[in-house]
């Protein structure tokens, strides 16, 4: 499969939303105000993000519109809830579970707010937990290999943004990388963040 290349439309979420609690488990209290790649997240907004969009993704698969599909990522710093280490794992692993269902991935749904197809709402997932999961690992020191499949189907939607108007309000400008870098370098350069960033310099 080419790096481009979309894979099937019932793409199982339940690998990479693995890895993303597995990150998350290893977070210690004392990192929870370090910062991040988000310019705008310590630690805990990042994990509160990480939580909100678990609920959301879910409902949205599962085609429960309410209050967690209609609230928009930016209606301010996510929190962080004191029972986010039990709650984050068990609203991801419910989120893989709708999205094993195909009919998530057919018709209509919303999430942040928007309403977009199906199908486009399962790859806005997927790119999600591996951005966010990046993220969370690297302002936490922690190694990060994500699923296979998972980040080829963000590389394929975030390469195709990149010509998108709107692109600007959803990701950062993009961050050149060197011919030849890694595929998960190339993914984290298109979501606008720089494969370099590291935890100790608290900034690109």
């Amino acid at each position: 499969m080419g790096d481009g290349e979309s894979t099937a439309a019932t793409l199982d979420l339940g690998p990479q939303a693995l890895i993303v609690a597995r990150v998350a488990d290893a977070v210690r209290e004392d990192q929870l105000d370090d910062a991040t790649p988000c310019p705008e997240y310590a630690v805990r907004h990042l994990v509160g993000h990480l939580t909100g969009l678990a609920a959301a993704f879910r409902d949205a698969g599962r085609k429960e519109l309410g209050a967690t599909t209609d609230t928009a990522p930016t209606a301010g710093l996510p929190g962080l809830t004191p029972g986010w280490r039990g709650e984050l794992p068990k609203l991801l692993v419910e989120l893989a579970e709708a999205w094993r269902d195909p009919a998530a991935w057919t018709g209509q749904t919303r999430a942040g707010g928007v309403d977009l197809p199906g199908e486009i709402a399962g790859i806005v997932a997927t790119d999600e937990l591996v951005v966010h999961g990046w993220d969370l690992a690297r302002a936490t020191g922690q190694e990060y290999v994500p699923d296979e499949a998972a980040l080829r189907a963000a590389y394929g939607m975030l390469a195709a943004s990149v010509d998108d108007p709107s692109r600007g309000s959803i990701f950062g400008p993009v961050v050149a990388v060197p011919e030849g870098a890694p595929l998960l370098d190339r993914v984290i350069g298109l979501s606008g963040r720089d494969p370099g960033w590291r935890a100790a310099a608290g900034e690109r």
